[in-house]
């Protein structure tokens, strides 16, 4: 076995639906857009992904993963990578999202070496560069797997079924594509997006009456 398989191998666990994340807890304000209303095909869905990794948070999220990669020796800046991922990531349940799911992230990787707590972008690309797998594997299989934990959101939602949820992560490809190289270059200046829709369901799931989710 090379180095480059042992790292494809760890990069797919990392990334796998099976990796316990607690991703299927989480729907990032999702299930407030389709119960309002915002979201109701399987084109808007594509549509609401495709703005969230190009202008929203996935796009934020690939940049911090991107700076952890390369500082993943250095645990002071990682923490203060950590500390700035919970200063850019609201409201409070998105917040909280990030760093149950560092946590669990970190709670799940003594098989293959322990790593500390943060973000859950910051210590996927922190725990990737330590494992041998490159910055641009890591993010690209990172934006993979949020592509495919909201697309599981959709379906738990009754949106859409599974084969139109895999038409929907089919058609996002070329937009993972982009998002993960235009973010090689991006500096710290750079985080922040422009997906207030967004962001207001984010903030209005908070005290959505009915929810199968907690963000």
């Amino acid at each position: 076995m090379t180095i480059n398989s042992a790292a494809l191998l760890r990069l797919l666990a990392f990334a796998s639906p099976a990796f316990p994340t607690g991703g299927f807890a989480y729907s990032q304000g999702l299930e407030w857009a389709v119960e309002s209303g915002a979201v109701t095909t399987p084109a808007a869905l594509t549509a609401w992904l495709a703005d969230t990794l190009t202008h929203g948070s996935a796009r934020t999220d690939a940049i911090l993963l991107r700076h952890a990669h390369r500082a993943h020796a250095d645990a002071s800046a990682v923490q203060n990578l950590t500390d700035l991922a919970a200063a850019t990531t609201w409201p409070s349940e998105r917040q909280a999202e990030t760093l149950a799911q560092g946590a669990a992230f970190a709670a799940a990787t003594p098989a293959w070496g322990a790593i500390g707590q943060g973000a859950y972008p910051v210590v996927f690309g922190a725990f990737a560069a330590a494992q041998g797998i490159t910055e641009d594997d890591a993010t690209l299989g990172y934006l993979a797997a949020w592509a495919s934990a909201q697309i599981s959101a959709a379906i738990r939602l009754s949106l859409c079924g599974q084969s139109a949820g895999l038409r929907v992560l089919a058609a996002l490809e070329p937009t993972l594509i982009a998002t993960a190289a235009t973010t090689t270059t991006a500096t710290l200046d750079d985080l922040g997006g422009a997906c207030f829709l967004a962001d207001i369901a984010a903030m209005r799931h908070e005290t959505q009456y009915a929810r199968l989710f907690r963000s």
